[in-house]
């Protein structure tokens, strides 16, 4: 349970074909792609976030 086979993922993109259309299955994934690359600059920029404060305080 909770592993996908060949058979099912085929299911599962014929589905998301069917829903979406073949024209507008590109225009997800670029959406989907700008969003996880957002996360992953706004993730980065909170872990330098506390390394510049505590340099901001060791100057002073």
């Amino acid at each position: 349970m909770g592993r996908l086979g060949l058979t099912e993922i085929l299911v599962i993109v014929g589905i998301v074909i069917l829903l979406f259309g073949g024209k507008k299955i590109p225009e997800l994934m670029k959406g989907l792609g700008s969003g996880i690359k957002e996360f992953k600059n706004a993730a980065k920029d909170d872990q330098s976030a506390p390394a510049k404060k505590q340099e901001e305080e060791t100057k002073e």
